[in-house]
């Protein structure tokens, strides 16, 4: 046996041993269970799997964020599966996020126009049939969201002005009335908002689009593209809204293929990969169709 092989089977071992006498925590071995990765990964990252137990542990004894013991005040390490590694985030307690929650409610603001914050159900013209399938979608959401709130959502793409906007703002100011926390956003002016308040309450406005019950994203293709506005902003609102499993929904004039084109070029250069990976998280969130119309804002 070589020395590199040796060295190898050492630390296989050693790892072994140290995952072997963490499985002896139950909530060690719950955590392990509840990421879903095998064993083979698990003893890889025992010591800050181990790390992540005692943060939770601190948590559930803790009766006000003024108590909080972990390495970040208000928050917990926590892993998730990523392949064939684990990654660990920081995510804010319950007593942090209620924080946020307040913070967010009192400060933020997204201007939508009239039209969107009046849009009605009952308002959708029914009489154009190439809208059916919509209709008949919005309908079912509306009544599976009663009882499952981590739903797909929907990737709406068509013509110029056919009404996509307008048939997702009613859907979700119906939901509203429900008192379902609802976020619509004109994707090319959210990206102007933010950018303009980096100094001011950037990470409020971030959390509210991360964790609103349910987010319109409007008119997603009609931007600027950029390496922030691509990565840091739409793909860390997608990966927790995914990871999380809230609803979220897309209108756009292109197709998730014309999006992917447009997403990967920037004055940096072009970036398949990362474009693709953007699509790939709309379409885990989402179902997609289609509506061709006339032009209604003639």
């Amino acid at each position: 046996m070589e020395l590199k092989d040796l060295k190898n089977s050492d630390l296989d071992t050693a790892l072994l041993k140290d995952y072997i006498k963490a499985s002896k925590d139950p909530d060690f071995v719950k955590l392990v269970n509840k990421v879903g990765v095998s064993e083979d990964i698990a003893k890889k990252y025992t010591s800050k799997l181990e790390k992540c137990v005692a943060e939770l542990k601190n948590c559930k004894n803790c009766k006000n964020i003024c108590e909080c013991k972990n390495t970040v005040n208000g928050c917990v390490s926590y892993p998730r599966k990523d392949h064939n590694r684990l990654k660990f985030d920081y995510v804010a307690c319950k007593y942090q996020q209620e924080i946020f929650k307040k913070e967010a409610e009192s400060s933020i603001t997204f201007e939508e126009p009239l039209a969107i914050k009046e849009a009605s159900m009952a308002e959708i013209d029914v009489v154009d049939k190439k809208r059916t399938p919509i209709i008949k979608w919005i309908k079912n959401f509306y009544k599976e969201y009663k009882t499952n709130k981590h739903i797909k959502g929907l990737y709406l793409h068509g013509s110029f002005g056919s009404g996509k906007s307008y048939m997702l703002a009613a859907l979700l100011n119906e939901l509203a009335k429900n008192k379902t926390k609802c976020t619509i956003i004109y994707y090319p002016e959210m990206l102007r908002l933010l950018k303009s308040s980096f100094d001011d309450d950037y990470e409020d406005k971030m959390y509210l689009l991360k964790t609103t019950d349910v987010l319109l994203i409007d008119d997603i293709g009609a931007e600027s593209v950029t390496p922030w506005s691509r990565d840091e902003v739409l793909g860390t609102i997608l990966q927790y809204r995914m990871d999380s499993s809230l609803p979220t929904f897309f209108t756009s004039n292109l197709t998730l293929d014309e999006l992917e084109i447009h997403l990967a070029t920037t004055k940096n250069g072009v970036d398949v990969v990362k474009a693709r990976r953007i699509i790939e998280r709309i379409k885990q969130l989402t179902e997609e169709l289609e509506l061709i119309s006339e032009n209604r804002r003639k």
